[in-house]
């Protein structure tokens, strides 16, 4: 582990996008690279939410396909990795061709290797990190990927932290629009949207003055979907993602119409409010909650007292009280009012 890396997390303990900024600078200086994509993870779904990326513009023309197709790809997946770090030539033997994703988009556009981290503990995959090298540069050594890797653990947990210190933010309740819904086609190339999704988009991803904001989180669900049609992605198409000042939206994806093959039919995708029994889920993992404590907080949720609690989960009273201690320690609360309200963001 770094100083530097450690000292950043430290510095940026509540807000993640600005970390993950700060952290790209911090890693090009030890291990070069020319561009970068760095996603958080729904940690249950396993879909891709909030990019963090400096992409050069042929590809940015091309983000539909690059997004579809990255989903599509099994060489280096984030939720396939089992080590933090590869490289793309490395994992294909020198052959990146074997990459749909390189072959068919980034090979093409002049990038050459690729080094994938995955940002994943015991709760779930928090994030995902690809660094760009060109044509004209050298493949990442395994001196570079071993670099990469000393900061892995560091950066996860200050990830997982920012998430769970948001839920410490009240989370307002918006005005209550009409339905927000983006509709792409098959190629995830846009079609159309309601007018309350501009909203949404604008506010997850400010664009620059006078441009249209990047749907970014509907192509990543609408990908999910197609790579679960594929059997390559085993969760739903969905993804929950934070706003500044503690909202979540719950992104979904699913095909439209019924009179022609599936593969074939435009993709729907909602924007909502994220659900409290969501919430809860998100807040359990985030703060690193066992699954039995888990299933205490689901019963505390619904009312059950510690009696009951204990009834339920064929636990003793002391047992139960002693998970209670641990649930309050690990989500700094100090009883049960403040632990639920904090779930519900208010």
């Amino acid at each position: 582990m770094t100083e530097q890396v450690a000292r950043r997390c430290r510095d940026h303990d509540s807000e993640e996008r600005p970390l993950r900024i700060a952290l790209v600078e911090d890693l090009r200086r030890r291990v070069p690279f020319r561009a970068h994509v760095w996603a958080l993870i729904d940690p249950e779904t396993e879909v891709a939410t909030a990019p963090v990326a400096t992409v050069p513009d042929v590809l940015m023309a091309q983000l539909p396909g690059m997004v579809r197709r990255r989903y599509l790809t099994t060489v280096n997946r984030w939720d396939r990795m089992d080590v933090p770090v590869a490289s793309l030539y490395q994992a294909t033997y020198g052959d990146p061709g074997k990459s749909l994703l390189y072959r068919e988009v980034l090979g093409p556009a002049g990038i050459g290797d690729i080094a994938s981290i995955v940002f994943r503990d015991r709760f779930g995959i928090w994030a995902f990190l690809d660094l760009w090298r060109f044509d004209a540069d050298a493949p990442f050594s395994d001196g570079e990927l071993a670099i990469l890797a000393e900061d892995v653990a560091t950066i996860t947990d200050a990830l997982r932290r920012c998430q769970a210190r948001s839920f410490e933010e009240p989370s307002p309740m918006p005005p209550r629009p009409g339905p927000a819904v983006l509709f792409l086609s098959p190629e995830l190339e846009v079609r159309g949207q309601t007018p309350e999704t501009d909203g949404y988009l604008r506010a997850l991803l400010p664009p620059e003055v006078d441009r249209q904001p990047v749907p970014a989180g509907a192509y990543n669900v609408a990908a999910a979907l197609l790579a679960h049609e594929a059997g390559i992605h085993h969760h739903s198409p969905i993804a929950r993602v934070r706003l500044v000042g503690g909202l979540w939206l719950t992104f979904r994806a699913a095909r439209v119409g019924s009179d022609r093959p599936a593969a074939e039919r435009d993709i729907a995708v909602s924007i909502e409010l994220t659900s409290l029994a969501e919430r809860r889920m998100l807040y359990a993992r985030s703060h690193g909650l066992t699954a039995r404590e888990t299933e205490v907080l689901e019963k505390l949720a619904v009312g059950a007292d510690t009696r009951t609690v204990a009834h339920e989960l064929y636990l003793s009273e002391h047992t139960v009280q002693d998970h209670l201690k641990s649930i309050f320690a690990k989500t700094n609360t100090r009883n049960r009012r403040t632990l639920l309200t904090r779930i519900a963001g208010q």
